[in-house]
């Protein structure tokens, strides 16, 4: 027995409970989330327990005001103060396992957690006892909760070429390579930090069987993800915001199946977008995008992936068949094997039936 639910809740059809009773029981596969930026008040306020010489609030409650940021540089600083806290293979082991419950607990069968292995290694953790830590919290998320989690390694991109090369040596070196490993991405900030020059290092991830899924055209123009396209091969876009100003780069990804990791209330709180109500999400779905729905950094922003699909159900004007479909849009573009995705495509589609049956 997992810590997942199995069967549609007992307010199936009662249209007071929709969607959020409908969400919270939904199967649902996560694409763009951060392994740091998921740790919870919780997780936060341990980790700062057992280093207390960090800045970051020991109080779950003084987090939220914490976690009020004032624009994209304001969280990117917030959130090295909580990478911070990782310090020992055990503080990545706990962190993992945690963010894993936390997930199983909204029903996500399956997430690719983004994690960013410079940040650790390079603050003194043994590059295998950090391998041999998610991997030992992979496999026990799995087999406890039902959770299948897989990696996606991203470099920090404002840490410059340096740690594109670390990041890459930790991917691809045999003895390294963690079995979770799917992706190789790229986040951090985008101003000032031009993606072509990450291209050698995408080459040879790719050439070792990774999948290339780098942000863009989150805090600057469409000509970034333009970039991830050309130099990075992007088989996803992580946010692809600013996608929405041209034309012809929607199109380019509506006929080439490229989807966006869409993070709504990521956006809001990072200043990416003023309101929700101005979110082109919708625009997304109107060109003919694949839109994924994700949270980002969960805790951080005061979010969850049910909330998210709240928000998307409301902007996007669904029902439940409409909000079922995205669910299954993120199990199609995920790098999960095709037994797996019809696995939960199948749940979700059970799921659907259940709760919409008189």
């Amino acid at each position: 027995m997992t810590e997942q639910q199995t069967a549609a809740p007992t307010t199936a059809g009662d249209p007071r409970a929709f969607p959020h009773a409908f969400i919270a029981g939904l199967p649902k596969a996560e694409l763009h989330v951060h392994h740091v930026g998921s740790a919870s008040p919780r997780i936060v306020s341990e980790l700062a327990a057992r280093h207390p010489d960090s800045a970051v609030p020991t109080d779950p409650e003084a987090l939220a005001d914490y976690f009020t940021f004032t624009d994209f540089a304001h969280f990117i600083q917030v959130y090295l103060s909580v990478v911070d806290l990782i310090r020992t293979a055990d503080d990545v082991r706990l962190l993992t396992y945690e963010v894993a419950r936390d997930m199983a607990r909204q029903n996500v069968r399956y997430a690719e957690l983004t994690i960013t292995p410079y940040s650790s290694v390079r603050r003194g953790i043994d590059d295998r006892a950090f391998m041999d830590a998610i991997e030992d919290a992979r496999k026990a998320a799995e087999r406890e909760f039902g959770t299948v989690l897989r990696w996606c390694f991203d470099i920090p991109g404002e840490a410059g070429l340096a740690s594109a090369e670390e990041t890459l040596r930790l991917a691809v070196t045999d003895k390294l390579r963690p079995e979770g490993l799917v992706s190789f991405g790229l986040g951090g900030p985008e101003i000032g930090v031009p993606r072509p020059q990450f291209k050698p290092y995408f080459d040879r991830a790719i050439e070792a069987g990774l999948h290339s899924v780098p942000h863009a055209g989150e805090t600057t123009g469409p000509e970034t993800v333009w970039d991830a396209l050309t130099h990075l091969r992007a088989e996803r876009i992580g946010h692809g915001t600013t996608a929405a100003q041209d034309p012809k780069l929607l199109a380019h990804l509506a006929e080439h199946r490229i989807p966006l990791e869409v993070c709504p209330t990521s956006n809001i709180a990072t200043r990416a977008v003023r309101t929700l109500d101005e979110h082109p999400i919708k625009q997304f779905m109107d060109a003919g995008v694949i839109v994924t729905v994700n949270s980002d950094d969960p805790p951080m922003f005061g979010t969850d992936l049910n909330a998210e699909y709240a928000v998307a159900a409301r902007l996007l004007d669904l029902d439940e068949r409409g909000i079922a479909a995205l669910a299954k849009n993120a199990v199609e573009a995920s790098f999960l094997d095709p037994a797996g995705k019809a696995r939960i495509a199948a749940e979700i589609d059970t799921y659907t039936e259940t709760w919409l049956a008189p």
